[in-house]
């Protein structure tokens, strides 16, 4: 599917790429599209530094070649604490061995590198369902 086609069916879609490396990208989509990463966090300033249309809303996740590989849909918003992120919420993110003290080190290192990690601070946590996977 070109990118006009997937434009012309997810009209105010927004497309995007996980992390800040093309490995990360392609790490993180390769979890979204087995069905293992099902949420997503970003700083609040992050977000609301970004047009987010909220719930109900589709992402076209790209590849780290800006190819996109799959439609997701948000189905949930949490405002919440970094370190108020629950097991649970962790585990929905897919990534490392699936547990909070994990899940902890990674987004420590990664807002940390976009100079912004504070114990307390207020992330949004979005919840997703894949609604399509898009032939290369």
């Amino acid at each position: 599917m070109t990118k006009t086609e997937i434009a012309i069916r997810y009209p105010r879609a927004m497309s995007w790429s996980f992390g800040d490396s093309p490995q990360l990208a392609d790490e993180l989509l390769a979890l979204v599209m087995a069905g293992k990463k099902t949420a997503s966090c970003s700083s609040l300033a992050a977000y609301q530094s970004e047009p987010s249309p909220g719930i109900g809303a589709y992402n076209i996740i790209e590849d780290s070649h800006g190819r996109a590989r799959c439609v997701v849909r948000t189905i949930g918003l949490t405002l919440v604490n970094f370190d108020q992120v629950t097991p649970e919420m962790a585990a929905m993110e897919g990534e490392g061995d699936l547990s909070l003290s994990d899940w902890r080190q990674a987004h420590k290192d990664f807002f940390s590198r976009a100079g912004s990690f504070a114990p307390d601070m207020p992330l949004v946590f979005e919840r997703f369902a894949v609604v399509e996977i898009l032939a290369d």
